[in-house]
């Protein structure tokens, strides 16, 4: 794993920090590496009323548009779970609207990481680290 997919991850760590989860206790932060190589990141916002939950994915790119960034490389979702966990079906949605050929690295805090890349669409294949 490079450099860059390293610093990814460890400022996906920090943003996880930030997190708002009251309800689940999930927290899960997230760092998107753009085009010119500035970093975003954003942490979930969870609502009494679940739908107006913000996943840390959509944070992170919000902030990244919010700032004039349209081109994205990687990003990095990192959560406390056993196994890294991948964007829900809405974030995949989201973040193939800017960048279809987006590499998404997926870590749990105590360091295991896959990388998967959209193939088609909501498809994607897996390479572990």
């Amino acid at each position: 794993m490079n450099t860059q997919i390293y610093d990814l991850i460890r400022n996906a760590l920090g943003a996880r920090l930030q997190a708002y989860a009251p309800y689940s206790r999930f927290a899960v932060g997230t760092a998107v590496q753009c085009k010119s190589g500035a970093v975003f990141i954003g942490s979930n916002i969870e609502n009494i009323s679940y739908e107006l939950t913000i996943c840390a994915e959509r944070i992170a790119i919000g902030s990244a548009v919010a700032a004039g960034q349209r081109e994205f490389v990687a990003i990095a979702v990192v959560a406390d779970t056993i196994e890294p966990i991948v964007p829900c079906r809405a974030c995949r949605q989201f973040l193939a609207e800017f960048s279809p050929d987006l590499i998404i690295v997926s870590a749990t805090v105590e360091g295991t990481a896959r990388s998967r890349t959209f193939l088609i669409f909501f498809r994607t294949r897996s390479a572990e680290f």
